[in-house]
């Protein structure tokens, strides 16, 4: 395992006052290949293992669907909810509840029809067992984020080691919402399994304010995963022409956007300052922009010297990014996968160390990582 912090209670300090952030000079490695798992799935967005056999993947356009062995079974599974499939929504993200043994809950996230023509981010869960949903219930919808701009919606959940769920908003197109923190469009969401908001959030004090928000100046966060080490979640995010972004996440910490970013507007004059006190740098930017999607660290011994390091799926240069960090320092990234071409949405460590890998496409694929021979 590389040296890594070990505790980032520091971080906050590190994040929020680095005097800038790191943008690597990347590498490739070609040795590195993806065996087809299954392919047939339609704008595939998220990947979620049942049991060692039985896996689950959403489809962007509402579907959900089940594979055994890794073979695409039958009919979409009924039960899932109604879904503004517009745009860049549609059904998202998801996750078993940690004590999914015992009550089955399978929590999806989506965007929800609202308004005329509107859409907004929401999840909620439904009983899961034998390739049946049932009973499907909203735990948490963003009411103030309904718009009719389909774009920005986040979307991606995580349980932490506590069993708090986290859902990431993005700020659906009108930048300026990151900023207020009366509006949960550009943050980081903390609740309760059940939508209730946790007492120690750090805006449940402060009268006005969106208590469910854990910290804000998002964006479009579309990949988080919980860092092996603090349990602390981790995400990347899509900045505009350059300036994505891979954050550590704290609690009542600005991430700055639009404030300040590495990115310019896509007709090319920047948008804000680079940096600017009291608001956090990232641990690394991309740019050019990678478009990245899905993250997840490494843990198992399938990957030799790779323990430990955080990979994302890119949807605009279409690779797996692999970035290597000793402590909050990044040291290292390489990009594989450049010549297959496609599409990277969804990234998982699967019960077997592999990595797994989702492709956007009208024809998407399940791809596994294979080591290096």
């Amino acid at each position: 395992m590389r040296p890594v912090l070990a505790t980032l209670l520091g971080s906050l300090t590190l994040t929020a006052c680095a005097d800038h952030s790191a943008s690597l000079q990347p590498s490739t490695d070609n040795t590195i290949t993806a065996s087809e798992i299954s392919s047939g799935l339609h704008h595939p967005w998220s990947l979620a293992f049942v049991t060692d056999k039985e896996w689950l993947v959403t489809e962007r356009r509402g579907t959900l669907r089940r594979l055994v062995d890794g073979k695409l079974q039958g009919p979409p599974i009924s039960g899932v909810p109604e879904v503004a499939a517009v745009g860049q929504g549609g059904l998202l993200d998801m996750a078993l509840h940690p004590d999914f043994a015992n009550n089955q809950r399978l929590y999806l996230s989506y965007s929800k029809p609202c308004g005329e023509d509107g859409g907004t981010t929401a999840v909620g869960y439904g009983l899961y067992q034998q390739g049946s949903l049932n009973d499907f219930r909203d735990v948490y919808v963003a009411e103030k984020s309904c718009t009719r701009t389909a774009k920005h919606f986040g979307g991606r959940i995580l349980f932490d080691d506590a069993g708090h769920l986290f859902l990431t908003i993005g700020d659906r197109g009108q930048r300026e919402r990151a900023q207020d923190t009366s509006d949960p469009a550009g943050s980081v969401l903390r609740l309760h399994d059940d939508g209730r908001i946790p007492q120690d959030n750090p805006l449940t004090d402060q009268a006005g304010k969106a208590a469910e928000i854990w910290s804000w100046g998002h964006r479009n966060p579309q990949g988080l995963a919980l860092h092996p080490q603090t349990g602390k979640p981790w995400l990347n995010e899509h900045g505009p022409r350059g300036g994505d972004e891979i954050n550590a996440i704290e609690p009542g910490i600005n991430y700055g956007w639009p404030v300040i970013t590495y990115g310019r507007e896509y007709y090319g004059p920047s948008i804000g300052d680079t940096e600017k006190k009291g608001y956090a740098q990232p641990l690394l930017h991309w740019t050019p922009s990678i478009a990245p999607s899905g993250m997840a660290f490494i843990t198992s011994n399938r990957y030799p010297g790779w323990e430990g390091d955080a990979v994302n799926g890119a949807l605009k240069l279409a690779h797996l990014n692999k970035v290597t960090f000793n402590g909050l320092t990044p040291t290292g990234e390489v990009r594989l996968l450049l010549e297959r071409e496609e599409r990277i949405r969804d990234v998982r460590q699967g019960p077997d160390g592999y990595l797994y890998l989702l492709t956007d496409s009208s024809n998407g694929k399940l791809l596994r990582l294979e080591p290096a021979q």
